[in-house]
């Protein structure tokens, strides 16, 4: 699940993992964006999607495809819920890994950028790097309207980016940022990395999976079920989950 579009990003990374499992996708756009809401309006949020998935899908488990619902809720739902709820975070500790000294940017919504969540996790990695915080709310607009290499989408990059530039790394803090992974690329130069969380993600889904036995068996393809709380989105996630 996840506020709106981003959280397909991670489902098409799951997907190249574990191509013969069956999923259910379920885009909040109606209640889009999180990442201006209130810590508890996301987890009530994010907690009736679960409940949804549980009562009428019969999950085996529950990705949080979305960093702001994952900062907001995730340590709660996992005491409330006896399934494996994998979250998203920002990929600051590869980042911060392979640039020790390094200056580094963390693209996410404020609640991500804001949360202690965050902080302990930078907090955690005892490196020199230089985490610069990057609010970018706005992505998550242009992706939820389908805009992903726009002249707005440049334009409103090069308005947060160009005064902390040069960088030697990028991390995208949020799972609608991949789809505008082009643009950041071309505003921070070409030859500069970008992490995210996606295949992280994908594989703490298969490990947790395998360890409850919970894999399926099945040679086949795989189905895939998507859901929105605004069905006017259904063709742009069918164009964004295919891209």
């Amino acid at each position: 699940m996840d506020s709106g579009l981003g959280g397909l990003s991670v489902l098409k990374e799951i997907i190249k993992l574990m191509p013969n499992e069956d999923y259910v996708y379920f885009g909040d756009s109606a209640n889009a964006p999180y990442g201006v809401r209130t810590p508890e309006e996301v987890y009530q949020l994010t907690k009736n999607i679960i409940e949804m998935f549980i009562h009428q899908y019969n999950v085996k488990a529950i990705v949080i495809a979305c960093n702001t619902a994952t900062s907001a809720a995730a340590a709660r739902l996992r005491e409330e819920y006896d399934l494996p709820i994998i979250g998203l975070e920002p990929a600051i500790k590869p980042a911060a890994i392979d640039y020790p000294h390094g200056k580094i940017i963390a693209m996410a919504t404020e609640l991500t950028l804001a949360g202690s969540k965050f902080e302990n996790r930078v907090r955690e990695l005892g490196s020199n790097a230089e985490i610069i915080k990057v609010p970018a709310p706005d992505l998550v607009e242009y992706v939820e309207h389908g805009e992903l290499d726009s002249t707005n989408v440049k334009n409103y990059l090069h308005q947060i980016l160009d005064d902390k530039l040069p960088v030697d790394a990028v991390v995208l803090g949020c799972t609608h940022f991949p789809f505008v992974q082009a643009a950041i690329q071309e505003v921070v130069g070409q030859d500069i990395p970008i992490y995210d969380g996606s295949n992280g993600a994908a594989r703490q889904l298969k490990h947790q999976l395998e360890a409850i036995h919970g894999l399926t068996t099945a040679s086949d393809q795989g189905t895939v079920s998507l859901n929105n709380s605004d069905p006017s989105q259904i063709k742009l996630m069918e164009k964004l989950l295919a891209k």
